[in-house]
């Protein structure tokens, strides 16, 4: 379940009354699932729905068929400890279900763990690819090494330098070799089982990205003219939600600019693509393949918090990844050419 807007009604007295009762100190994030939370609040008549009222998974808003309902819930409960909701204080006020932009989508995608629970062809994800030795160690290599700044985060690019205004890299200006803490992680790459097209690919290309919290990427596929056909993404310091779409055949995504970084991942109606996601955590890596890397968009929503599985996880200081390919050289002939170049 997504974000719902609710607020105070505008321009009425604070005790104005509401079937839609704002609660803090209650959610994910203090151990109270969604469904602990209604079965309370059932006891005071029929509960519609349980909404995270911010992204601190701290609050939620419960939402009562009637206004009755809501009242005598904030009158038992508020300032007062809950017993059936770990003996916590709760502190309620009314709220109002607020309308949402036009278009908007705020529904949410549950997110898998495993990369056999999406069926999406070609993608795999290796968990603990890398030791938490290993990854504090290869953040201290990049942080040793000067950074980029674009709008919202910071680059590096190693082998060859990726254009975002292009959506591309030039193939006659290479960087020259990959610094030292690279060639380990390459080694350990071409030894993943059941892959056996990985020992043969000579991955020359490397963006080393570092998102602060609530920072993501836009819907996009990485260019088919610019990269091959294996992506391989390693995630340190920090988890995240990854979300794919694979629009239905005729469907085109909308137009983004030539930054990745607008928040446009939810501005347009869902009924004509395929959702899923997946929970990144640190020290993992994702490969994307096939069908995975050229027909399915991906992104990371702009979210401080990230819920899997009823859980809320709440995304570090900073999130690092390293993302290899290799440079395409010749023409793509993928099975998927009404994708190609078209979102990056």
């Amino acid at each position: 379940m997504g974000l719902a807007r609710f607020g105070r009604p505008k321009g009425a007295p604070e005790g104005q009354l509401s079937p839609n009762l704002f609660v803090a100190n209650c959610g994910p994030a203090v151990g109270l699932s969604h469904d602990a939370i209604a079965s309370a609040f059932g006891a005071f008549g029929q509960v519609k729905g349980v909404y995270a009222a911010d992204d601190t998974g701290a609050r939620v808003v419960v939402s009562f068929a009637e206004e009755a309902s809501a009242q005598n819930a904030l009158n038992a409960l508020h300032g007062r400890p809950c017993a059936h909701l770990g003996g916590r204080t709760l502190h309620i006020r009314y709220s109002v279900l607020q309308p949402t932009s036009l278009g908007r989508v705020n529904d949410s995608v549950e997110a898998s763990l495993l990369d056999s629970e999406l069926n999406i062809p070609g993608l795999y994800l290796f968990h603990d690819f890398v030791t938490a030795e290993e990854e504090e160690e290869l953040l201290a290599a990049v942080d040793e090494r000067p950074w980029k700044n674009l709008a919202k985060r910071r680059v590096q690019h190693y082998g060859y330098e990726f254009c975002y205004e292009t959506r591309n890299v030039d193939s006659k200006k290479n960087l020259g070799e990959f610094p030292a803490f690279v060639p380990p992680i390459l080694e350990r790459i071409s030894m993943l089982p059941k892959r056996e097209d990985v020992e043969t690919i000579a991955l020359d290309q490397l963006t080393v990205n570092e998102y602060p919290p609530g920072v993501g990427l836009s819907p996009h596929i990485d260019t088919h003219s610019a990269f091959e056909g294996l992506i391989f993404s390693l995630s340190l310091a920090g988890p995240c939600i990854m979300e794919f779409r694979r629009y239905f055949e005729g469907d085109r995504p909308p137009r983004t600019s030539s930054s990745i970084d607008i928040e446009t991942e939810n501005s347009e109606n869902n009924s004509n693509f395929l959702r899923r996601a997946i929970y990144l955590p640190p020290r993992s890596l994702l490969l994307l393949s096939g069908e995975a890397r050229y027909a399915w968009h991906h992104y990371i929503p702009h979210h401080k918090i990230d819920k899997v599985k009823d859980s809320v996880i709440r995304r570090g200081s900073r999130r690092v990844s390293f993302t290899f390919r290799k440079v395409r050289t010749t023409p793509c002939q993928c099975e998927f050419p009404q994708y190609c170049d078209s979102q990056r």
